[in-house]
């Protein structure tokens, strides 16, 4: 059932994306994701984990689809960084618009898929089929993704409190961010900015050690060193 969703979609080919994956080729960063099923955790092409065999693997044309049959995001590659490149390739027109939409929040200010399917002018249930048919998700699923995707983003690269960072990523309450995240990382998203804080504190860490080295190696370097020649002029002068 999980390698009919991952390989309906026109745009993948499982050996092309599996030589990509294998060769950790960055020219398909954003284009596929890889779902492990061994650890039901989806990846970047990218991601530096030793990779999986190609056995316990199926390809996502999208994070929505792979989120939909129950993988959850690599935290080590991060899904929510790869490029912004189309997974969609070869989607119709009115989907990649869609999703274009989605994008620049056009779901994130009350407006629903009724208003989205009105914008490109068609009805929505056809809008829904087009996009379980190309991007292996509903555009509900597909906005959901790109909200908690920015709310990744915002917790590992600012000091903003969680519920700045909820509204920031579009979500229109705190109870919705939380609910989404957890359901997305399997996490609250205060654990996650806890572990960022602890691979920060142990960076500074062995920055610390290597400051405290640094006067040793520094003061055998002077010793070690010839006069400048301002020094040698000023002690020959009579």
């Amino acid at each position: 059932m999980l390698r009919s969703i991952a390989m309906r979609h026109d745009a993948l080919d499982r050996r092309a994306c599996d030589r990509g994956r294998l060769a950790r080729d960055p020219r398909f960063d954003g284009r596929f994701f890889t779902g492990v099923l061994t650890t039901r955790i989806y990846c970047r092409p990218t991601c530096p984990v030793k990779p999986a065999r190609s056995r316990n693997v199926i390809f996502f044309a999208t994070a929505a689809a792979a989120e939909r049959a129950g993988f959850r995001p690599c935290l080590r590659c991060r899904p929510e960084a790869a490029p912004g490149t189309p997974a969609w390739r070869g989607a119709g027109a009115s989907v990649s618009r869609a999703l274009r939409l989605i994008e620049r929040g056009f779901l994130d200010d009350g407006r629903g898929v009724d208003d989205l399917a009105e914008a490109l002018g068609m009805t929505a249930r056809h809008l829904r089929r087009l996009f379980l048919r190309h991007a292996g998700a509903s555009p509900t699923a597909v906005a959901t993704t790109r909200r908690v995707q920015r709310a990744k983003t915002l917790i590992d690269e600012t000091a903003l409190p969680m519920s700045a960072v909820a509204f920031a990523a579009g979500f229109t309450s705190i109870r919705r961010f939380n609910a989404a995240f957890r359901a997305v990382y399997r996490r609250p998203p205060s654990a996650v900015r806890r572990r960022r804080a602890r691979g920060q504190s142990a960076t500074g860490t062995v920055a610390a050690r290597q400051m405290r080295r640094a006067p040793l190696s520094m003061l055998s370097a002077t010793n070690a060193a010839p006069p400048s020649s301002t020094h040698a002029t000023a002690y020959a002068a009579p």
